[in-house]
């Protein structure tokens, strides 16, 4: 009985069709694995540093870099991790528009709040090495202001 239960643990492919499936995961899936875990990883430390840079920074420019560069890329690695972590199409079809909505959304984001913060007389003027707005905040002559 011991003799069988020796063979039938040592044994541990099934036969399903022509080619046998094994309880081990292969080299690849342990790489891929591996990888995920790794991108998974970089991509949460990514997004710590874009909320610690939120909290940190004074003013608007410094703060809007913080929000959208690394919480961007930190979220294409999550996604990319989460892609090799399930290999399959249907993930990566609903992870794409995921991150082309970011890229998209991210720098426009950004500038509506830079250019408001300009508005609001928020942003350092000092700080700017071209200011291509100056002409928009004076009063035109016509304008009795």
């Amino acid at each position: 009985m011991t003799m069988l239960l020796r063979a039938a643990s040592a044994v541990s492919a099934v036969s399903v069709g022509d080619s046998p499936v094994t309880d081990a995961a292969t080299p690849l899936d342990a790489w891929l694995n591996g990888a995920a875990l790794v991108l998974i990883l970089i991509g949460a430390l990514l997004c710590l540093t874009a909320a610690i840079g939120l909290l940190r920074f004074r003013d608007v420019p410094t703060r809007l870099h913080a929000a959208t560069k690394p919480q961007v890329l930190g979220l294409i690695l999550i996604c990319l991790a989460i892609a090799l972590s399930l290999r399959s199409w249907p993930v990566v079809a609903f992870l794409v528009p995921v991150v082309l909505i970011q890229l998209a959304t991210a720098p426009l984001s950004a500038h509506m709040v830079g250019r408001q913060a300009y508005r609001n007389g928020t942003l350092e003027e000092q700080s700017l090495f071209v200011d291509e707005l100056a002409e928009s905040r004076q009063t035109p002559p016509a304008a009795g202001g």
